[in-house]
């Protein structure tokens, strides 16, 4: 039995390796239909659309970096309480919450800035390094290498 219903869905994958990013306008048709499901999502859950449109990525973030902060100081708090009492696996314990929140709140920060710069424009390329370029690295990145591969795959398959 063809549970697919004898669709191909490997087709709008394609489309979208093809694409890898780029934006393409909606159609008016295809601008219509989009209303018209967003109509349709908000008549039949109003509060999960509410909570769509009021989440905010960057409050998001800079309170998970003020928590992180605030673990921060309670890793300092129990270090020194390891420190005080000669106990150094609660020491050690303090020393490794406060590495952690240190990691969440760099994260955080990182993610704060970075989503301050997607207004959907792509961010700058930065110029070619002037050193001697190898063969593995001519081609860019290893993702930009696979991904090339891929295409090469894909295109020898069409």
């Amino acid at each position: 039995m063809d549970v697919t219903g004898g669709l191909d869905w490997t087709w709008p994958i394609e489309i979208a390796l093809i694409m890898e990013g780029s934006t393409v306008p909606l159609s008016e048709e295809e601008q219509r239909q989009f209303e018209q499901l967003e109509r349709a999502l908000a008549a039949e859950d109003p509060k999960f659309v509410s909570a769509m449109r009021g989440t905010n990525v960057r409050l998001y973030y800079k309170r998970r970096a003020v928590l992180a902060g605030a673990g921060f100081v309670l890793g300092i708090v129990v270090l020194m309480t390891g420190a005080i009492l000669p106990n150094t696996i609660i020491g050690a314990i303090g020393f490794v919450v406060m590495v952690a929140c240190l990691y969440i709140a760099a994260l955080s920060m990182r993610r704060i800035s970075n989503a301050g710069d997607s207004d959907d424009v792509p961010p700058p390329m930065p110029p070619p390094s002037k050193r001697g370029r190898t063969k593995h690295d001519s081609s860019g990145s290893f993702m930009e290498r696979m991904e090339d591969r891929w295409r090469r795959r894909r295109d020898e398959d069409l």
